[in-house]
């Protein structure tokens, strides 16, 4: 589907829009005929006899039926000069690494039946909407992040890797971008010896690292390679945790989300952030993840749509220059 944008669009032959002089010499001849003839002045002083000659609807329908022809030519000129459009095509080839939160706070059953369980479940119909041809790594985040699942077409493997995932003290999210980046150098190259694209997309609720480097650094990393972002932060602002201490007690911990600082690392690579206080968020969030994953931009020549707009407006034009010789009673 050719997506048309608001703004002036690109031209695969430029140098032709020299045509659109034509409308807006005629516009402006157009006008000083007007003004020439609203200064002679009426000849006839009998306005009944006027008025049964001329129908009082061929003014505006007059003015109506020039600026169709105007705008004819204008959209004829833009079709001389081959315009271009955006058209959405399935990708062939990219790596997407989901790094999965498995720090404690992701057991909050603030998210039903807890943040953890929805991560994995979504993260599952996310691979099974993802294109065969897509590489695909996993992460695990924790104190000690790594990669679990080095890239791979194996869509079995990757669900393994997610579904066998176990929570853990801590988080080192720049840790886990570290390891993100690592897994995309070592996917396979494209066909033309070039790194394919590829994508980041990150599952969790906390912004804590026990990394040298910050998160901020690991994500100008990748955004220096180009590779987006994709935060899902779950939970909610009254989230908590129960955990037992080394004496056997139980202490409750509040883990409310930490969106600006996902929102900072997705903003740094050009990637969205998206919260996640339910499942159905957590699905939607996917949806429009897969919609910008899934998908590439290209120039696609929209010559006949503008030729076929033109045509409408003669069309248009032509139906009032015949009511406007015709006399209707």
């Amino acid at each position: 589907m050719t997506l048309l944008a608001l703004s002036w669009p690109d031209f695969l032959s430029p140098g032709r829009l020299w045509v659109l002089f034509v409308p807006l010499l005629l516009l402006g001849l157009y006008l000083v005929l007007l003004r020439r003839k609203s200064k002679q002045g009426m000849r006839y002083t009998n306005t009944s006899i006027l008025q049964a000659v001329v129908p009082a609807q061929s003014q505006w329908l007059r003015h109506v039926t020039v600026g169709l022809v105007l705008l004819s030519l204008v959209f004829l000129a833009f079709a001389w000069a081959r315009p271009l459009g955006r058209d959405e095509v399935p990708r062939e080839r990219a790596t997407v690494v989901i790094i999965l939160d498995c720090s404690y706070s992701m057991e909050a059953t603030d998210v039903s039946p807890s943040r953890f369980d929805v991560a994995k479940t979504e993260a599952g119909h996310f691979l099974d909407a993802l294109p065969d041809g897509f590489n695909v790594a996993v992460v695990e985040m924790s104190g000690n992040s790594s990669l679990i699942l080095p890239p791979t077409e194996d869509r079995n493997a990757a669900r393994r890797a997610i579904n066998g995932a176990e929570t853990a003290p801590s988080t080192d999210v720049a840790g886990a971008l570290d390891a993100a980046r690592q897994a995309i150098e070592m996917a396979p190259q494209g066909e033309d010896g070039e790194r394919v694209p590829a994508m980041v997309i990150l599952l969790s609720d906390a912004s804590g690292t026990t990394a040298p480097t910050s998160p901020k650094q690991a994500a100008g990393q990748l955004a220096n390679l180009g590779v987006p972002i994709y935060p899902i932060v779950f939970g909610t602002d009254y989230g908590y945790v129960d955990i037992a201490n080394d004496e056997g007690q139980t202490q409750r911990y509040p883990v409310a989300p930490d969106h600006a600082f996902f929102e900072d690392l997705a903003s740094i690579t050009d990637g969205q952030s998206y919260n996640a206080d339910n499942a159905s968020q957590a699905q939607k969030a996917y949806d429009a993840i897969e919609s910008d994953v899934g998908y590439v931009e290209v120039d696609r020549e929209i010559t006949a749509w503008t030729a076929g707009i033109a045509a409408i407006f003669a069309a248009v034009a032509a139906v009032g220059a015949v009511m406007l010789g015709t006399r209707w009673r």
